[in-house]
């Protein structure tokens, strides 16, 4: 690191011998010790919190329900047919909004 700090607190972690080294090789490619290297990765990974998803997930088991409830009055005989375009873009819109959420979490 370019700036001189003093370093005066310890930080203990436990890994396995397999992250210790991949750690240290990844250290020594970007040409830093395994502490400036850590201390940049953690301090320049941004971190993501999802929004509060509980109402998509309400409204897409609401969804999922009504398509179950159709599906029973069909295989019993009540329709012939009934279009489910409607249903299936509102399931699809949710969707998206879960994986996006997921993309940015």
């Amino acid at each position: 690191m370019s700036k001189q700090r003093r370093r005066d607190t310890t930080l203990t972690i436990r890994l396995t011998k397999a992250e210790k080294e991949r750690i240290e090789r990844n250290a020594k490619r970007a040409e830093r010790s395994v502490t400036d290297y850590l201390v940049l990765l953690s301090l320049q990974t941004p971190i993501h919190v999802a929004e509060d998803v509980k109402p998509l997930l309400i409204e897409l088991k609401r969804i999922g329900n009504n398509l179950n409830q159709i599906t029973a009055k069909i295989n019993a005989g009540a329709f012939r047919s009934y279009n489910f375009e409607d249903m299936i873009d509102g399931h699809k819109k949710i969707y998206e909004q879960l994986l996006d959420i997921a993309r940015k979490g």
